[in-house]
């Protein structure tokens, strides 16, 4: 059945993530002086008489007329000057692009450095912020400066380039547009002055600009130009459903298995490649019946993948329930390969009459869109792989065998019985279910070879003349070869359920691991948890030893983790294992660097950074299979992912709390400069009044300075006392020393603390004789009814009321405060607890460090009781405060 074709997931993200970007365009070419300027700047000016809004960022023509020319008519946007060295250097001004906000800009050079003191190190990242708010940008760049073929460019020119940009910038460009020129016309440009001065000509035609590097570089610009062109369309036929081939570009893709001619498809591939100048692709087939390889085989899988892997071929794996051509067939188009490379049909020699074509033969004839290239192996290993395949293949499981005859003899028996009881002319069916029950068991080979039985035990039985193979009826013979037919056709569709439904059960036990440690992972907050739960569960889902290293404080490699508990290495697994986290890919046993180590570490990595080593070790065993490779990378990575998971969350409330330390920091300087410091000008000033002018204040203006003193001392002294008890409160160091404490007692202290501050309200106290005692430090209580009082001071008008109440409820006593003043805003009420909160009341708002309320609903907490603050009228104006505190006689004895 031919497939569905849908476009995939990741391609539909990838184009989900440029909506509302800008795009970029590069201008891409070999050498300067090619013309990548002034093709930019002709681009430039076509969009800008079609009416696009287009600006010029930074455009560098080193003197060039002809590019300078090309400049006019287009809108400069000025540059800005950044002190540098004690000169002002000019950069590109990206703020002021960004609030132009054109809709397309042209930034050259797109390699180059910018000033120190700019925002970003290169001008790249300039153009990916531009790019972010959605303006277009045409940009150039000369294919040295590309990351990957820095070295390459030095090699071939002998020159290191030290500015560069990593090649994902070139994989963000929408458009590429490579400016060629000959070797020996840029050579002529060069020698006419119209790339460098007159002083550098000769010096560079001898080095750079000879004609040999200037062919080379020409050709790499070319291969990175046609590379990224085939990156899109392959991205475009992904999205669009397009199921492909499209031979715009060779491709190779080489299948292997366990058969030794594998290694020489692989060589082949390589050539091929080599000679195509192209990428290729080895592929290894999973079946059902791939769980029944021998270690032999199975290793010598591993080894011609690993081997692929060293001569630069992209790894995959092709799960193939059935069908296995087509599968293989559907993998080449969703890579868009050209050229499929096999090995030889192996001989069928004896099999061939009854055995159904090969894979090779199947792909050989389907492939209508691909080139097949054929490649022999030694005849002699060929003859014999063909011998094992047709003779040995099915001695797989002895057992099935003796379940096959045992089968067979019970159809035997049954169908004797059933024929002498009661004659049928249907007794073969017996021998069917005998057939199909050693096929959905056992698989293909033993249902052949129990059909094969059946076929002569229902004629040797059941056929006249009885216990003889002769035939005395010549109408039965049809029959049985019938009988024998459909019993292989019905082993055989059997033998396949069954294979499919254990390749679903692999598969569903591999998702079923998966989503049982991811939700492991997510259910753990800390790093130590996560990397508890990756060592076990690794452990028990391969079947092996497992462990994770970690870099400590120092930066050296440290395990962190291990199943069962490990804490040293051999000399030669630490090599392996620091070798993994330099180079950020897999080392030690069964992989191509430091194989002799017991240990396998693989890299746990994000999008930018390596987090640590996952260590597995499979004791005795030799080789590790391509689905337990794959599956140990998955967990790998969801290792890696729940990690970096922990780690964010302990930056982000690491953040949280630099950031509330630092509000927290800011409203202490605020207060520290505002309101503590309002009174020590009071006190300076009313002492420097006393000195200065002692004889003519007289008596009542001296006693007024002391009095104004003695209340800014008092006003200093509750603010230092508030900064002291939340710093106790908060250090928990505060200590209730609980007493019996008559609140109508406390209330009084308070009041004439605060004599003089609320000296324009009136204090009205309705405090029953009757109000039991409550269970407190009657110093801490003070203070509470003391800081609530102070605030219906600032905030009341003069001439309100402000009324004590207080009852007893059952073991609790409520003490009530209330005031006529403007009331806190509803929105305002659940934060007036919080330290340095302080409602907004515009500029007339009186002065305060916010701490009041804060301390007291600590200072009430540590006593076990609540403080709430409400609207003391219905229409929100006025502020009552509720204080409930448990009775003596509720708390027991005092501590």
């Amino acid at each position: 059945m031919e497939k569905e074709s849908r476009p995939e997931p990741e391609a539909l993200l990838a184009e989900a993530a440029k909506e509302g970007r800008g795009r970029l365009k590069i201008f891409l070419g070999a050498a300067p002086g090619v013309g990548k300027t002034y093709a930019m700047l002709e681009a430039a000016q076509r969009r800008g008489a079609d009416g696009l809004d287009v600006v010029v960022g930074v455009v560098e023509a080193h003197g060039r007329s002809e590019t300078e020319r090309l400049v006019a008519g287009l809108e400069v946007v000025p540059r800005a000057q950044i002190p540098y060295g004690g000169r002002l250097l000019a950069e590109m001004d990206l703020d002021r692009i960004i609030a132009r906000h054109p809709r397309l800009v042209l930034v050259d050079e797109l390699a180059h450095t910018n000033v120190p003191g700019s925002r970003h190190e290169k001008r790249w990242q300039d153009v990916e912020e531009l790019l972010a708010t959605g303006i277009d940008v045409y940009s150039t760049l000369n294919i040295q400066h590309l990351e990957s073929l820095n070295d390459v460019v030095a090699r071939i020119a002998r020159v290191k380039v030290r500015e560069t940009i990593p090649d994902k910038v070139l994989e963000l460009a929408d458009d590429i547009e490579l400016i060629d020129l000959p070797p020996d016309e840029l050579i002529e440009r060069l020698r006419e002055g119209k790339v460098y001065i007159q002083d550098q000509i000769a010096r560079a035609i001898q080095n750079f600009f000879s004609k040999g590097n200037l062919t080379a570089l020409r050709e790499l610009a070319m291969r990175v130009a046609a590379d990224r062109v085939d990156a899109q369309m392959t991205a475009h036929m992904k999205s669009h459903a397009i199921p492909g081939p499209w031979p715009a570009q060779d491709r190779v893709l080489v299948c292997v298995n366990e058969a030794p001619v594998s290694k020489a498809l692989v060589r082949a591939a390589k050539r091929m490649a080599e000679r195509s100048r192209t990428d290729w692709v080895a592929a290894c087939v999973t079946t059902p019946a791939s769980e029944h390889l021998s270690d032999a085989a199975k290793d010598s899988i591993a080894e011609t993948l690993r081997l692929a892997e060293s001569l630069g071929a992209d790894i995959s794996t092709i799960n193939a329930e059935s069908h296995v051509a087509d599968e293989i067939l559907t993998f080449a188009r969703s890579r868009n390969v050209s050229r499929i490379v096999l090995g030889r049909p192996r001989p069928r020699l004896f099999t061939a009459w009854f055995t159904r074509e090969t894979v090779a033969e199947e792909i050989i004839r389907k492939a209508d869109d691909f080139e097949v290239t054929i490649v022999s192996a030694d005849p002699g290993e060929a003859r014999k792989a063909a011998i094992r395949g047709a003779v040995l293949a099915p001695e797989r499981d002895p057992k099935a065998y003796f379940w096959s005859v045992a089968a067979v003899a019970a159809a035997t028996v049954i169908a004797i019985f059933v024929n002498r009881v009661f004659p049928v002319e249907s007794l073969s069916l017996f021998f069917l279910v005998a057939v199909l029950g050693v096929a959905a068991r056992f698989g293909l080979w033993p249902s052949i070879f129990a059909s094969g039985l059946a076929f002569l035990s229902y004629n040797f039985f059941l056929t006249e003349p009885f216990f003889t193979f002769e035939i005395a009826n010549q109408d039965l013979v049809l029959t049985l070869f019938l009988f024998l037919a459909v019993a292989v056709v019905t082993g055989n569709l059997a033998a396949r359920l069954r294979d499919q439904a254990r390749a679903q059960r692999a598969i569903a036990k591999r998702t079923a691991n998966l989503f049982d440690f991811s939700r492991k992972v997510a259910s753990v907050a800390s790093l130590d948890d996560v990397v508890w739960a990756a060592v076990t569960h690794v452990a028990s889902t391969m079947q092996c030893s497992s462990m994770i290293l970690m870099p400590d404080a120092s930066g050296q490699l440290a395990i962190v983790g291990g199943m069962p508990p490990e804490d040293h290495l051999e000399p030669r697994d630490r090599g392996a294992a620091e070798w993994a986290w330099d180079k950020r890919e897999p080392a030690g046993w069964s992989s191509q660097t430091l194989p002799s180590a017991s240990w396998l570490f693989l890299p746990m990595k994000s999008a930018d950074r390596i987090h640590g080593l996952l260590g597995v070790q499979f004791g005795a065993r030799q080789y590790i299979n391509t689905e337990e490779r794959r599956l140990l990378d998955s967990l790998v990575d969801q290792v890696g992912l729940a990690i970096e998971r922990t780690k964010l969350a302990s930056d982000m409330e690491q953040t949280r709390l630099l950031a509330e330390t630092e509000s927290l920091r800011a409203a202490l300087l605020s207060s520290v400069s505002h309101d503590l410091r309002t009174p020590l000008v009071s006190i300076i000033g009313a002492a420097t009044t006393l000195v200065d002018a002692d004889e003519a204040l007289g008596t009542s203006g001296r006693r007024s300075m002391a009095e104004t003193i003695r209340d800014e001392g008092e006003r200093l002294n509750r603010y230092v006392q508030n900064l002291l008890d939340m710093t106790r409160l908060g250090y928990g160091a505060l200590k209730v020393a609980r007493q019996p404490v008559d609140l109508r007692e406390v209330v009084g202290r308070a009041l004439r603390r605060l004599d003089r501050d609320l000296a324009g309200h009136r204090i009205v106290r309705d405090l029953p004789a009757s109000l039991r005692e409550v269970s407190g430090d009657a110093g801490l209580l003070e203070q509470v009814v003391a800081n609530i009082l102070d605030n219906a001071a600032k905030y009341a008008p003069r001439g309100s009321q402000v009324t004590l109440s207080a009852d007893s409820s059952g073991d609790a006593v409520t003490l009530t405060i209330t005031d006529e003043g403007p009331g806190i805003p509803e929105s305002d009420r659940p934060h007036v607890f919080d330290m340095f909160f302080r409602v907004r009341a515009g500029d007339g708002q009186p002065g305060g460090t916010g701490l009041g309320l804060a301390i007291a609903k600590g200072i009430i907490d540590a006593h076990g009781g609540t403080i709430r603050a409400e609207a003391a009228q219905k229409d929100g104006s006025g502020t009552r405060i509720v204080l409930t505190l448990p009775t003596a006689a509720l708390s027991g004895a005092p501590v």
